[in-house]
């Protein structure tokens, strides 16, 4: 028992179980439809390209993996959430995609400019939502919520703005690489592992990762120990527009279009709902990148397992809104207390029962 307390009590715990508890679950509908056992863990190489439903999760949760990079420091930081997420990369997908294709253009085979300005620009647009959020939470002293809910309602009408209400479509396929193939392995894979390498390496070898920590744990005691909370705040809204950025690009690169309507819808749940399965804290404070990342594709998971069993597009956020419920709830203080005064009630019984006899 000592032995499993340990492992409960483990940071990476939840999202690993959530995740094994998604996949049993997998295999038991695979194997109730008389279907081979391990269906779900079937990869085969199909004209060059891997396939199968796990490399399916991988490719299809990749955004929400580099969403919830850029969330997990937002979320430690200031203890709220960056809700515009989602909206944020229908605007980069959109400015992107108007300047490769030019303004007022609907549909192109070839670029008015160059890619790597498309990408740039895709980039730098995720950045100053980044700074715009960053400024009216960190300087402002603006709640989160309250602050991105400004980009949340207008980004993606600025999208359509730079794409002249129209979708604009960009096919060419150095575009289309981004959302496709590299050799066998989905090229959105390689880019969120490699989001995932250089910020987890940015915050194990340098002291970032303490810094923001140590401001989401306490502001007013880390600006007294010289730390400028107010420019880590800035900086974690940059990142996190920066990922919103990198995600609007895999998006717009998979359909080869710039759909803003559409692009990124709900994200900013999934992303929310990602750091809470990774065993990080909504309040701020210390985080857990890996956990993060496990929790994503856990939402990949479970999205792809609903519509296995038949729940349609527009009933699936229920349930995962019923997920987020339940976790809120586990990691609220009160529930925590209540579960601690249960197991010293119950010690303490235990503890009377042996001395009676």
């Amino acid at each position: 028992m000592s032995a499993l307390k340990k492992v409960t009590k483990m940071r990476l715990f939840l999202p690993v179980f959530c995740m094994i508890l998604v996949m049993v679950l997998n295999v038991i509908v695979d194997a109730s439809g008389g279907k081979f056992f391990l269906n779900f863990f079937t990869i085969s190489v199909q004209n060059g390209h891997l396939y199968g439903r796990l490399i399916d999760i991988l490719n299809r949760g990749s955004e929400i993996a580099i969403l919830a990079i850029g969330m997990t420091l937002v979320v430690s930081c200031s203890a709220g959430t960056d809700i515009s997420v989602g909206s944020v990369m229908a605007m980069s997908a959109g400015f992107c995609c108007m300047l490769l294709a030019g303004y007022g253009v609907t549909s192109t085979s070839e670029y008015a400019m160059p890619l790597i300005v498309g990408v740039i620009g895709c980039l730098i647009m995720g950045c100053i939502c980044g700074a715009f959020n960053g400024a009216l939470v960190a300087y402002l002293n603006i709640q989160p919520m309250v602050a991105t809910l400004i980009l949340y309602v207008a980004a993606r009408a600025i999208g359509l703005l730079f794409c002249n209400n129209m979708i604009v479509y960009v096919r060419v396929d150095s575009f289309a690489i981004f959302g496709s193939y590299v050799g066998p392995i989905p090229t959105p894979i390689i880019i969120a592992a490699i989001c995932i390498v250089v910020m987890a390496l940015v915050l194990r070898k340098t002291a970032m990762g303490m810094y923001i920590q140590s401001v989401g744990i306490n502001r007013k005691a880390s600006r007294i120990a010289g730390l400028n909370s107010q420019r880590i705040i800035f900086m974690c809204y940059i990142l996190c527009g920066l990922c919103a950025g990198i995600a609007g690009l895999v998006a717009s690169s998979r359909i080869t279009s710039a759909d803003t309507n559409n692009i990124g819808l709900n994200y900013e749940m999934d992303a929310i709902l990602a750091v809470a399965l990774g065993g990080n804290s909504l309040g701020g404070g210390k985080f857990n990148l890996a956990g993060s990342v496990i929790g994503a594709y856990t939402i990949q998971a479970i999205t792809t397992t609903l519509y296995n069993l038949g729940v349609s597009t527009s009933q699936a956020p229920v349930f995962k809104a019923i997920i987020v419920l339940i976790i809120v709830v586990i990691q609220a203080p009160p529930f925590k207390e209540y579960l601690a005064k249960a197991r010293a009630k119950r010690a303490g019984s235990k503890a009377k029962e042996a001395a009676n006899v």
